[in-house]
């Protein structure tokens, strides 16, 4: 009896899982979002694509004259940071005739943020983050993991670093 209900509960976790699928061709990139989620749960890509890896992005130093080490310095606070990766990002895929619905994965890298007691700025980077990915202009959402670093390459002052997976279509 024990069996089979695990079974049955199995079952209908798979059904649920997979009525989260959104709609498309064998031959197109499957997202499985789940209502009201901000990124996929998973992203089926078919075989045949290409995939381009995008290096980890930096905000770029927007104040020459602020102090070093300070986050002034790269733009400010978290979402204003993640906000200019973002668009980095955007211009990095860009350059290989592809944009950010094209993204299929993506880890983001946050410090502690001294203005927040040192814990990571998640809601910063979501509110930037939600500009650029399940819009009306741009729906698609990736998979993504986030995570809370203890520095980042450029020494103090950058909150954030992005780095994603794209995929191409064959011709």
């Amino acid at each position: 009896m024990r069996v089979f209900q695990s079974i049955r509960s199995i079952t209908l976790a798979l059904a649920c899982g997979l009525s989260f699928a959104t709609p498309s061709r064998a031959d197109e990139v499957t997202r499985y979002v789940p209502e009201g989620a901000f990124i996929a749960q998973s992203v089926v890509v078919p075989a045949g694509y290409e995939t381009i890896y995008i290096s980890g992005l930096l905000p770029p130093h927007t104040d020459q004259a602020g102090p070093a080490g300070s986050t002034a310095r790269y733009g400010g606070n978290t979402e204003a940071q993640a906000e200019l990766v973002f668009k980095r990002l955007e211009t990095a895929l860009a350059v290989q005739n592809l944009g950010l619905g094209d993204v299929v994965m993506m880890r983001v890298y946050l410090v502690g943020d001294p203005a927040q007691g040192g814990a990571m700025d998640f809601a910063g980077m979501m509110a930037a983050y939600k500009r650029f990915f399940g819009t009306a202009t741009q729906p698609n959402k990736p998979s993504r993991a986030t995570v809370q670093v203890a520095g980042l390459v450029g020494g103090p002052g950058p909150l954030i670093e992005i780095e994603a997976q794209a995929v191409r279509r064959p011709k």
